[in-house]
């Protein structure tokens, strides 16, 4: 699996570039500037690009602008940001497609090397990683809205895992509930938020992202 990677901080940067190879991944390039990583993307067409949104020269979103502009040449290109702060709009532009193969990691939350490979390839396949801040983010900004007032507390819960990735099982591990319990709130929640239902997990997900982040659903 091919990956280009974007980081300005060189440890940080040869960190991620041993850790990612020490997994099987082949690391197609690796950039410090938000030009140079625009100008990667499209050259190399990876299968998964991991971007720091702040890069030289301005140190404000060229990672994150470049990530984008390339998935508009490239549709559907997996992108894995990481940050050290959540930014609500960062995570609008990203979900806004609603194509999946996202994801959003806070660099302080990240606590081992399985939790970010996991990511990584969850990414790559199609999927999503969103950190639980970022979702708890977007929600807060849609909390407002009629459907998400209609959620029970235990139906956000299961939003907010959802909206991360989990999967049925993962749900009922984290919260202790049984898999029908677990399957009984997500139909409730797919309901309360005029969501049609779907079977495929991923795009479950990208479903539940698309109303958090205020977009048409894609399974409407």
């Amino acid at each position: 699996m091919r990956v280009v990677l974007a980081e300005d901080l060189y440890l940080l940067r040869e960190g991620l570039i041993r850790l990612l190879e020490a997994h099987g991944f082949t690391i197609a390039a690796a950039v410090e500037t938000g030009p140079d990583l625009l100008a990667a993307l499209l050259e190399h067409r990876p299968d998964v690009a991991v971007v720091d949104v702040r890069l030289p020269p301005t140190f404000t979103d060229e990672g994150l602008q470049a990530a984008l502009a390339a998935r508009r040449e490239i549709p559907g290109l997996p992108v894995l940001v990481l940050s050290q702060h959540v930014q609500q709009l960062y995570a609008r532009e990203l979900l806004a497609d609603g194509s999946g193969g996202v994801g959003y990691l806070l660099k302080d939350r990240v606590f081992n090397a399985g939790q970010f490979i996991d990511a990584v390839r969850r990414v790559a396949s199609g999927g999503t990683a969103m950190d639980p801040d970022v979702i708890a983010r977007l929600m807060q900004s849609r909390s407002g809205s009629e459907p998400v007032q209609r959620l029970s507390p235990r139906e956000r819960e299961v939003l907010e895992l959802m909206a991360e990735g989990c999967s049925n099982l993962a749900i009922g591990a984290r919260l202790t509930i049984s898999d029908g319990s677990v399957a009984k709130h997500i139909a409730n929640i797919f309901t309360k938020l005029d969501l049609a239902p779907a079977e495929d997990a991923n795009r479950r997900v990208l479903a539940v992202l698309a109303h958090l982040n205020g977009t048409p659903s894609p399974l409407s």
